[in-house]
């Protein structure tokens, strides 16, 4: 019986009635084996799946362009796509049926599962397309190898707005709710801030936890996002803390915070992929830095993120899909495959010629990742151990509600305990080092 079968992907039959399937098919894998029906046996081998976070129109890009892969071997692959990932992967390592290939986000999870030996370390011709600073390398057991390549990147250090909105005063919009990772909009403003105050260098050294959260840098970044939110009512911060980053849904889906009824606000800090509800013409985006009170030499640093491949199977065909979808090849399927307004980005360092820009918001960003920046910095949260990046969305939800002084204090010292403990508990026997340089020159 297949590994798909096994573990019941098909998530519109319940749960009892995924048991009862497998109980027949139990039954009947055992009668061919018994009595060698003729049919029961097959060489084809079972697909390889492949978690990841897109849905809705971005996953059926991605699983159109999966679909269209051939590499002559007669895999198939099957695409599971979910808001959950983390939840989902844990539990399915839990189960000891990790899926082929998983594509996460977050470099702190990441380098917990290599050092847990549940990744494997990336062929060499794979390797070499994990440009920085999307895909550090970790020294383990003596050898520095790279576990992880990105397929799809994100442009952080935005601020988006109509199309004649006056910045003199701006109003911002805020919507913390994200399910069971809440809060992490806010940890954007804050990482952005810090990078923008203290410099790449300082980000850097807190993002991987070897500056401790009591610094005076950290502190002023928390302090900055709180007077540039400025007085907010109990039902104004209630509305932001039960909103979705997405905004208020409306007839087609979601509608984004700036088109949202009852915000009354006139700009978002958010990053580029919010461009998918922003189609429209009134909408522009400029760089982040003005906003923040910066130093005039980072005003060319940028945050960024993105969503890494890496394989969890032995099984060599996960290496190859993994290399086919990071070649230049298979980048240019799936942008092929995606409509417009979901079209993924990918930096000047992937091997494309650049992509003609669907819009004016399109060719701007695409400006600031491939020319006009100058430092890359990996999102700061997304680089922390998961402990210690859910604490931070925690703090920042808090922070949100009540930004005093006595309050702040409280929660930044929660916060370097637990880098503190968790720097501890990883500290183990084995050569493992994880990741430290999560900022790059632009183009690698």
């Amino acid at each position: 019986m297949s590994r798909l079968a096994n573990r019941g992907v098909n998530r519109g039959v319940s749960r009892p009635l995924n048991r009862a399937v497998g109980r027949v098919l139990r039954v009947l894998l055992a009668v061919c084996l018994l009595t060698l029906v003729p049919g029961c046996t097959s060489d084809t081998p079972d697909p390889l799946v492949v978690l990841g976070p897109w849905t809705g129109e971005e996953g059926k890009a991605f699983e159109a362009a999966l679909n269209r892969l051939d590499d002559g071997t007669g895999r198939t692959y099957t695409y599971e796509g979910t808001r959950s990932l983390r939840e989902t992967l844990v539990s399915q390592l839990e189960a000891d049926a990790p899926p082929d290939v998983a594509i996460l986000n977050s470099i702190g999870e990441l380098t917990e599962y290599a050092r847990r030996d549940e990744l494997k370390p990336l062929v060499e011709e794979t390797a070499e397309r994990a440009y920085p600073p999307w895909a550090p390398t970790l020294l383990v057991d003596g050898r520095r190898r790279t576990y992880w390549v990105p397929l799809k990147v994100d442009l952080k250090s935005l601020v988006w707005s109509k199309e004649g909105t006056s910045s003199d005063d701006p109003a911002w919009c805020v919507g913390l709710a994200s399910q069971a990772t809440s809060g992490w909009p806010g940890t954007d403003w804050i990482e952005d801030i810090l990078l923008h105050q203290a410099g790449p260098a300082v980000y850097e050294e807190w993002a991987t936890s070897r500056l401790s959260w009591l610094d005076p840098a950290v502190r002023q970044a928390w302090t900055t996002w709180a007077k540039l939110l400025g007085d907010r009512s109990p039902e104004s911060i209630e509305r932001s803390l039960t909103t979705s980053y997405e905004g208020v849904p409306g007839p087609g889906g979601p509608r984004g915070l700036l088109d949202s009824p009852g915000f009354d606000c006139t700009y978002e800090h958010q990053s580029a992929f919010i461009r998918y509800l922003y189609a429209s013409e009134d909408v522009r985006v400029e760089p982040s830095a003005r906003f923040l009170g910066g130093r005039a030499e980072f005003r060319d640093a940028y945050e960024v993120a993105g969503d890494m491949a890496a394989v969890f199977s032995d099984d060599p065909a996960a290496q190859e899909l993994v290399e086919r979808l990071s070649s230049p090849a298979g980048r240019k399927r799936w942008q092929s495959e995606a409509d417009p307004g979901v079209r993924p980005l990918f930096p000047n360092t992937a091997g494309l010629p650049p992509a003609v820009p669907a819009n004016p918001v399109e060719q701007e960003i695409d400006d600031l990742l491939n020319s006009r920046a100058r430092t890359l910095c990996f999102d700061a949260s997304d680089v922390m151990p998961p402990e210690l990046r859910d604490a931070f969305h925690r703090a920042v939800l808090e922070f949100f509600r009540d930004p005093s002084k006595q309050h702040l204090d409280s929660l930044l010292r929660q916060l370097e305990t637990v880098r503190v403990q968790v720097d501890e508990e990883s500290a183990d026997g084995r050569s493992f080092r994880p990741p430290e340089v999560i900022c790059a020159s632009s183009g690698g």
